[in-house]
């Protein structure tokens, strides 16, 4: 079983954080993973990518791709800027987007036949937990949560001890109860 997965976000809303713990969060289930970053120019607010392969085999394959089981949004409006439908989703696969809408239009994507779509509202649940810098909330970790829930790739345990090895005990507990607390409110919203 080979999962890829591409995280898409703004700088500083730690999408490229997320697919390292998530990747960490694999080597605590005792699979392999990979994790790397693609950005243009470095600032708060541009377009990120990352990218995650995790396998139960060790990995072979190096380097980007466009074409993923499952396609992470951290930012709904990149849905309708166009930037999600430069990456296919594979048949079978996932979409798990930041949004407090109950649909997606298909729209917005690129499909390799149909996808189930989940949905959570990241942004309240960084907000209600005092997850924000400079006015941004770091919907990072609850995307975890939502990605976990929707996939189930890797464990919710680990999901939350690779946080607290990332962030410390302090800074790591707020964001295992984002994690928790997105988990919970992840809802499927259907099928394109």
């Amino acid at each position: 079983m080979l999962v890829e997965m591409i995280f898409l976000g703004r700088g500083g809303q730690g999408g490229v954080t997320a697919s390292n713990i998530l990747v960490q969060a694999a080597i605590y289930d005792s699979k392999y993973g990979q994790s790397f970053p693609f950005f243009g120019a470095e600032r708060r607010g541009a377009p990120v990518t990352a990218y995650a392969r995790i396998s139960d085999r060790p990995i072979l394959k190096h380097g980007m791709f466009s074409e993923a089981d499952v396609l992470v949004v951290l930012d709904e409006s990149l849905l309708e800027l166009g930037v999600a439908k430069r990456y296919t989703i594979r048949d079978g696969g996932f979409l798990v987007v930041n949004t407090a809408r109950s649909d997606v239009s298909k729209d917005y994507l690129s499909l390799r036949g149909r996808a189930s779509v989940y949905a959570v509202n990241a942004t309240k649940v960084a907000k209600e937990l005092g997850l924000v810098i400079a006015g941004w909330p770091l919907v990072n970790t609850p995307m975890l949560g939502a990605l976990v829930a929707a996939t189930g790739v890797v464990s919710l345990g680990s999901v939350e001890k690779a946080i607290i090895d990332y962030f410390g005990e302090k800074t790591g507990g707020r964001n295992v109860e984002a994690v928790k607390k997105a988990y919970s409110e992840t809802t499927r919203i259907g099928e394109v």
